[in-house]
Protein backbone atom coordinates (compact mmCIF):
# COMPACT_ATOMS: atom_id res chain seq x y z
CA UNK A 1 0.00 0.00 0.00
CA UNK A 2 1.31 3.83 -0.67
CA UNK A 3 1.94 5.58 1.79
CA UNK A 4 0.81 8.70 -0.01
CA UNK A 5 -2.17 10.58 2.28
CA UNK A 6 -5.18 10.36 1.04
CA UNK A 7 -6.12 13.66 2.02
CA UNK A 8 -4.29 15.94 -0.11
CA UNK A 9 -2.27 15.29 -3.43
CA UNK A 10 1.20 15.46 -2.97
CA UNK A 11 2.83 18.54 -3.70
CA UNK A 12 3.88 19.73 -7.15
CA UNK A 13 7.41 21.16 -8.12
CA UNK A 14 5.75 24.97 -7.56
CA UNK A 15 4.42 24.05 -4.06
CA UNK A 16 7.73 22.25 -3.36
CA UNK A 17 9.29 26.08 -4.27
CA UNK A 18 6.90 27.50 -2.27
CA UNK A 19 6.59 25.81 0.70
CA UNK A 20 10.70 26.29 0.92
CA UNK A 21 10.26 30.39 0.71
CA UNK A 22 7.74 30.12 3.37
CA UNK A 23 9.97 28.00 5.36
CA UNK A 24 13.37 30.37 4.90
CA UNK A 25 11.37 33.23 5.41
CA UNK A 26 9.55 31.94 8.91
CA UNK A 27 13.60 30.45 9.77
CA UNK A 28 14.74 34.16 9.50
CA UNK A 29 11.97 35.97 10.80
CA UNK A 30 12.48 33.64 13.89
CA UNK A 31 16.56 34.38 13.85
CA UNK A 32 15.76 38.18 13.11
CA UNK A 33 13.58 38.32 16.62
CA UNK A 34 16.01 36.01 18.62
CA UNK A 35 19.00 38.59 17.88
CA UNK A 36 17.05 41.39 18.79
CA UNK A 37 15.93 39.91 21.85
CA UNK A 38 20.12 38.90 22.70
CA UNK A 39 20.39 42.66 21.60
CA UNK A 40 18.15 43.77 24.34
CA UNK A 41 19.20 41.93 27.26
CA UNK A 42 23.42 42.91 26.42
CA UNK A 43 21.85 46.22 27.36
CA UNK A 44 25.00 47.77 29.25
CA UNK A 45 23.14 49.12 32.27
CA UNK A 46 22.16 45.92 32.84
CA UNK A 47 23.05 43.02 30.96
CA UNK A 48 21.92 39.91 31.47
CA UNK A 49 24.90 38.31 29.42
CA UNK A 50 27.84 39.70 31.90
CA UNK A 51 29.78 36.92 33.36
CA UNK A 52 29.01 37.54 37.05
CA UNK A 53 25.02 36.67 36.15
CA UNK A 54 26.12 33.51 35.26
CA UNK A 55 28.76 32.34 37.53
CA UNK A 56 26.21 32.70 40.02
CA UNK A 57 24.66 29.69 39.03
CA UNK A 58 27.63 27.61 39.56
CA UNK A 59 27.88 28.13 43.46
CA UNK A 60 27.10 25.11 45.24
CA UNK A 61 24.62 26.98 47.37
CA UNK A 62 22.56 27.77 44.12
CA UNK A 63 21.85 24.21 43.80
CA UNK A 64 21.48 23.25 47.17
CA UNK A 65 19.44 25.99 48.51
CA UNK A 66 17.32 27.16 45.64
CA UNK A 67 17.09 25.08 42.72
CA UNK A 68 17.59 21.31 43.63
CA UNK A 69 14.69 21.91 46.10
CA UNK A 70 12.52 23.34 43.92
CA UNK A 71 13.05 20.49 41.77
CA UNK A 72 12.41 18.24 44.59
CA UNK A 73 9.30 19.85 45.28
CA UNK A 74 8.25 19.89 41.54
CA UNK A 75 8.67 16.35 41.28
CA UNK A 76 7.08 15.27 44.36
CA UNK A 77 3.80 17.22 43.59
CA UNK A 78 4.04 15.55 39.95
CA UNK A 79 4.58 11.95 41.15
CA UNK A 80 1.73 12.38 43.74
CA UNK A 81 -0.27 14.24 41.68
CA UNK A 82 -0.16 11.37 39.25
CA UNK A 83 -0.66 8.44 41.26
CA UNK A 84 -4.07 9.82 42.78
CA UNK A 85 -5.09 10.92 39.22
CA UNK A 86 -4.85 7.19 38.06
CA UNK A 87 -6.97 6.18 40.86
CA UNK A 88 -9.35 8.82 40.61
CA UNK A 89 -9.14 8.22 36.49
CA UNK A 90 -9.81 4.43 37.19
CA UNK A 91 -12.84 4.83 39.39
CA UNK A 92 -14.40 7.38 36.91
CA UNK A 93 -13.51 5.90 34.16
CA UNK A 94 -15.61 2.62 35.13
CA UNK A 95 -18.45 4.87 36.47
CA UNK A 96 -18.14 5.63 33.13
CA UNK A 97 -18.57 2.56 31.68
CA UNK A 98 -21.00 1.04 34.62
CA UNK A 99 -23.96 -0.34 33.07
CA UNK A 100 -26.59 1.45 35.68
CA UNK A 101 -27.65 4.02 34.38
CA UNK A 102 -27.38 6.82 37.72
CA UNK A 103 -23.59 5.85 38.38
CA UNK A 104 -22.69 6.90 34.43
CA UNK A 105 -24.13 10.00 34.46
CA UNK A 106 -23.14 10.95 37.46
CA UNK A 107 -19.56 10.14 36.52
CA UNK A 108 -20.11 11.62 33.33
CA UNK A 109 -21.01 15.37 34.68
CA UNK A 110 -17.91 15.12 36.89
CA UNK A 111 -15.38 14.17 34.55
CA UNK A 112 -16.98 17.23 31.81
CA UNK A 113 -17.32 19.61 34.75
CA UNK A 114 -13.10 18.81 36.10
CA UNK A 115 -12.40 18.84 32.66
CA UNK A 116 -13.76 22.71 32.01
CA UNK A 117 -12.44 24.02 35.13
CA UNK A 118 -9.18 25.86 34.53
CA UNK A 119 -6.32 23.68 36.86
CA UNK A 120 -5.55 27.20 38.64
CA UNK A 121 -8.64 27.82 39.66
CA UNK A 122 -8.98 24.34 41.24
CA UNK A 123 -5.80 24.92 43.19
CA UNK A 124 -6.80 28.10 44.51
CA UNK A 125 -10.12 26.31 45.81
CA UNK A 126 -8.39 23.81 47.19
CA UNK A 127 -6.00 26.19 48.64
CA UNK A 128 -8.39 28.15 50.34
CA UNK A 129 -10.25 24.87 51.25
CA UNK A 130 -7.31 23.79 53.19
CA UNK A 131 -7.05 26.93 55.02
CA UNK A 132 -10.89 27.82 56.33
CA UNK A 133 -12.08 24.60 56.03
CA UNK A 134 -9.56 21.61 57.06
CA UNK A 135 -6.72 24.43 59.56
CA UNK A 136 -3.75 23.45 57.52
CA UNK A 137 -1.36 26.45 56.71
CA UNK A 138 2.00 27.03 54.97
CA UNK A 139 4.02 24.72 52.92
CA UNK A 140 1.39 22.11 53.56
CA UNK A 141 -1.59 23.85 52.36
CA UNK A 142 0.35 24.84 49.03
CA UNK A 143 1.23 21.51 48.10
CA UNK A 144 -2.42 20.54 49.02
CA UNK A 145 -3.83 22.91 46.93
CA UNK A 146 -0.92 22.14 44.06
CA UNK A 147 -1.56 18.31 44.28
CA UNK A 148 -5.45 18.75 44.63
CA UNK A 149 -5.93 20.78 41.27
CA UNK A 150 -3.18 18.28 39.39
CA UNK A 151 -5.52 15.32 41.07
CA UNK A 152 -8.69 16.42 39.93
CA UNK A 153 -7.85 17.81 36.30
CA UNK A 154 -5.83 14.99 35.57
CA UNK A 155 -8.08 12.63 36.54
CA UNK A 156 -10.99 13.29 34.69
CA UNK A 157 -8.30 13.10 31.67
CA UNK A 158 -7.65 9.38 32.41
CA UNK A 159 -10.60 8.76 33.04
CA UNK A 160 -11.86 9.78 29.02
CA UNK A 161 -8.28 8.13 28.21
CA UNK A 162 -9.53 4.85 29.38
CA UNK A 163 -12.99 5.31 28.32
CA UNK A 164 -11.88 6.02 25.09
CA UNK A 165 -9.46 3.28 24.94
CA UNK A 166 -12.07 0.76 26.62
CA UNK A 167 -14.88 1.60 23.77
CA UNK A 168 -11.49 1.22 20.90
CA UNK A 169 -11.64 -2.46 21.58
CA UNK A 170 -13.03 -4.82 18.81
CA UNK A 171 -17.33 -5.31 19.82
CA UNK A 172 -16.28 -8.82 19.50
CA UNK A 173 -14.12 -9.98 22.57
CA UNK A 174 -17.13 -8.35 24.59
CA UNK A 175 -19.68 -10.26 22.66
CA UNK A 176 -17.41 -13.14 22.91
CA UNK A 177 -17.13 -13.07 27.22
CA UNK A 178 -20.81 -12.74 27.51
CA UNK A 179 -21.12 -15.73 25.41
CA UNK A 180 -19.37 -17.96 27.73
CA UNK A 181 -21.48 -15.94 30.48
CA UNK A 182 -18.98 -13.28 32.04
CA UNK A 183 -21.30 -9.99 33.56
CA UNK A 184 -20.58 -7.01 32.27
CA UNK A 185 -18.67 -5.86 35.35
CA UNK A 186 -16.30 -9.34 34.56
CA UNK A 187 -15.92 -9.08 30.83
CA UNK A 188 -14.93 -4.91 31.88
CA UNK A 189 -12.43 -6.26 34.54
CA UNK A 190 -11.30 -8.89 33.48
CA UNK A 191 -10.82 -8.61 29.49
CA UNK A 192 -11.25 -5.09 28.31
CA UNK A 193 -9.63 -3.05 30.99
CA UNK A 194 -6.02 -4.64 31.10
CA UNK A 195 -6.15 -4.26 27.64
CA UNK A 196 -6.77 -0.72 27.59
CA UNK A 197 -4.79 0.05 30.20
CA UNK A 198 -1.91 -1.72 28.46
CA UNK A 199 -2.74 0.46 25.39
CA UNK A 200 -2.37 4.42 27.24
CA UNK A 201 0.52 3.28 29.15
CA UNK A 202 1.86 5.69 26.33
CA UNK A 203 -0.79 8.21 26.29
CA UNK A 204 -0.01 8.15 30.25
CA UNK A 205 3.29 9.10 30.42
CA UNK A 206 2.61 11.88 28.08
CA UNK A 207 0.47 13.15 30.54
CA UNK A 208 2.50 13.38 33.48
CA UNK A 209 4.53 15.58 30.81
CA UNK A 210 1.70 18.13 31.14
CA UNK A 211 1.85 17.56 35.13
CA UNK A 212 5.47 18.41 36.04
CA UNK A 213 4.85 21.31 33.38
CA UNK A 214 1.32 22.54 35.37
CA UNK A 215 3.22 22.04 38.91
CA UNK A 216 4.42 25.45 38.06
CA UNK A 217 0.97 26.82 38.43
CA UNK A 218 1.83 26.26 41.72
CA UNK A 219 3.68 29.57 42.17
CA UNK A 220 0.37 31.67 42.49
CA UNK A 221 -0.48 30.03 45.91
CA UNK A 222 3.26 30.54 46.86
CA UNK A 223 3.85 26.77 46.40
CA UNK A 224 8.23 26.40 46.45
CA UNK A 225 8.61 24.96 43.05
CA UNK A 226 11.28 25.27 40.83
CA UNK A 227 10.05 28.58 38.95
CA UNK A 228 9.42 30.13 42.57
CA UNK A 229 12.63 28.87 44.21
CA UNK A 230 14.60 30.26 40.78
CA UNK A 231 12.79 33.70 41.14
CA UNK A 232 13.61 34.04 44.77
CA UNK A 233 17.33 33.42 44.05
CA UNK A 234 17.53 35.58 40.96
CA UNK A 235 15.79 38.25 42.52
CA UNK A 236 18.67 39.47 44.51
CA UNK A 237 20.83 38.85 42.39
CA UNK A 238 19.53 40.75 39.40
CA UNK A 239 19.86 37.68 36.71
CA UNK A 240 16.54 36.94 36.27
CA UNK A 241 17.13 35.77 32.59
CA UNK A 242 19.93 33.81 33.51
CA UNK A 243 18.18 31.49 36.14
CA UNK A 244 15.10 30.82 33.74
CA UNK A 245 17.02 29.88 31.37
CA UNK A 246 19.01 26.97 33.59
CA UNK A 247 15.37 26.38 34.69
CA UNK A 248 13.60 25.85 31.20
CA UNK A 249 16.78 23.65 30.29
CA UNK A 250 16.23 21.51 33.39
CA UNK A 251 12.62 21.04 32.19
CA UNK A 252 13.06 20.39 28.97
CA UNK A 253 15.89 17.66 30.11
CA UNK A 254 12.94 15.91 32.22
CA UNK A 255 10.00 16.34 30.09
CA UNK A 256 12.24 14.71 27.00
CA UNK A 257 13.14 12.08 28.75
CA UNK A 258 9.70 11.18 29.82
CA UNK A 259 8.90 11.49 25.78
CA UNK A 260 12.10 9.04 25.26
CA UNK A 261 9.90 6.65 27.68
CA UNK A 262 6.39 7.30 26.19
CA UNK A 263 8.01 6.53 22.82
CA UNK A 264 9.56 3.44 23.88
CA UNK A 265 6.98 1.99 25.50
CA UNK A 266 4.46 2.81 22.14
CA UNK A 267 7.10 0.80 20.14
CA UNK A 268 7.31 -1.83 22.27
CA UNK A 269 3.91 -2.34 22.83
CA UNK A 270 3.27 -2.27 19.00
CA UNK A 271 5.45 -4.69 18.78
CA UNK A 272 4.31 -6.98 21.40
CA UNK A 273 0.43 -6.84 19.26
CA UNK A 274 2.59 -8.36 16.29
CA UNK A 275 3.16 -11.82 17.99
CA UNK A 276 5.25 -14.07 16.24
CA UNK A 277 5.38 -14.36 12.96
CA UNK A 278 4.66 -17.46 11.04
CA UNK A 279 6.62 -18.76 8.19
CA UNK A 280 5.08 -21.70 6.27
CA UNK A 281 8.24 -23.64 4.77
CA UNK A 282 7.93 -26.40 1.91
CA UNK A 283 8.03 -29.02 4.14
CA UNK A 284 5.07 -28.08 5.82
CA UNK A 285 2.77 -27.41 3.00
CA UNK A 286 4.37 -31.26 1.40
CA UNK A 287 3.22 -32.56 4.72
CA UNK A 288 0.17 -31.02 6.78
CA UNK A 289 1.08 -32.66 9.87
CA UNK A 290 3.87 -30.71 10.08
CA UNK A 291 4.12 -27.64 12.51
CA UNK A 292 4.81 -24.15 10.50
CA UNK A 293 7.66 -22.57 12.32
CA UNK A 294 7.71 -19.12 14.24
CA UNK A 295 9.97 -16.17 14.45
Amino acid sequence: MSNQSVLFDAPGPRAKILYGIVGTVGVLILLGFAAIVIIALGNPDNSQWAADKWLTLLKPVTWTAYLLPGLWATLSAAVVSIVLAGVLGLLLGLGRLSSITIVNRVCGVLVEFLRAVPVLVMMLFAYYVAIFALGIYGPTATFFGVVTGLTLYNGSVIAELLRSGVESLPKGQREASMAVGMTHTQTLISVLLPQAVTAMLPSLVSQLIVVVKDTALGYMISYSELLRKAQTFATPNANLIPTLMVVAVMFIIINFSLSLLANRLERRLRRSRKGPRVVVTADAVADPTTEPATK
